[in-house]
């Protein structure tokens, strides 16, 4: 006979549907999915900060 049962602790949506559809309808997995795939915002504003910082010490080291 196998053995139907896995590992204790683990959970294997594919086991029952119930498991499936609660898997499936995970609100944390909709938040992962729905977050943008682009750069973040406030990176491309530091990098432009930082830019600008160092065309100003090297504005004033040459004047």
């Amino acid at each position: 006979m196998a053995n139907t049962q896995g590992p204790e602790g683990t959970n294997d949506p594919a086991g029952s549907t119930q498991m499936f559809r609660a898997f499936v309808d995970d609100p944390q997995s909709r938040q992962q999915q729905a977050a943008p795939k682009g750069p973040n915002m406030g990176l491309i504003i530091g990098v432009i900060v930082a830019v600008v910082i160092v065309a100003a010490v090297a504005w004033l080291a040459l004047a």
